[in-house]
């Protein structure tokens, strides 16, 4: 127990310090939980994120967890029982002459991964919950969010079995959540999310 302890320290210490990635805008946000059996993964922080300091905390962090008080679960007891990671946890900056922030490079994805597997090899998640497709393609194919958001997927990393459970990215400018299929695969995830196991496990049977 003191040895997974220090392992855990060791690995938030080099987290919460990396300055690898010479594009993006630290400090580096996360939403850590020691023992989490659920496994959140967003994309990047935004600019708000990066100044208050957690992930998911401005206009889609509102969106988002509306969508887990359907299923009972306020952002309270969210934020003290599930880990909240992201494909990069550093601010990517916004997207030139667009909407939006930019889309972390391959390169940085590469460089953030080993942050992940740290926190998968730690954590040992049951549950994980992607949210948007560059996170979910972290796990599986996501030709487009129709054929993944709204199922369950029996998933393997570094010997460990898990589930996956896709969410879009609950972003304003999102014309797939706006649509009615949108809406009901969305549905069919948050009841799927809620009725899994380590859900129940983490925050009862609330549906």
């Amino acid at each position: 127990m003191a040895r997974r302890q220090t392992e855990w320290e060791a690995h938030l210490a080099r987290l919460t310090g990396c300055t690898r990635c010479a594009g993006v805008q630290g400090p580096p946000v996360v939403g850590a939980v020691a023992g989490a059996r659920i496994y959140l993964m967003g994309q990047a922080p935004g600019p708000r994120e990066r100044e208050l300091g957690r992930p998911f905390a401005w206009s889609a962090g509102k969106t988002l967890f509306r969508w887990f008080a359907t299923v009972g679960v306020d952002e309270a007891h969210f934020r003290a029982a599930v880990y909240m990671g992201a494909v990069i946890r550093c601010f990517p900056g916004k997207s030139p002459g667009k909407q939006g922030d930019r889309k972390p490079g391959r390169s940085e994805v590469l460089a953030c991964r080993d942050h992940f597997e740290a926190e998968f090899r730690l954590l040992r998640p049951a549950l994980v919950v992607p949210v948007g497709r560059l996170a979910i393609e972290q796990f599986l194919p996501c030709p487009r969010l129709d054929a993944v958001v709204g199922q369950s997927f029996p998933l393997t990393r570094q010997g460990h079995a898990f589930t996956g459970i896709p969410l879009p990215h609950p972003s304003g400018l999102s014309r797939w959540l706006q649509s009615q299929a949108g809406k009901r695969l969305l549905g069919q995830a948050l009841e799927l999310i809620a009725r899994h196991p380590a859900w129940v496990a983490t925050f009862g049977n609330r549906v």
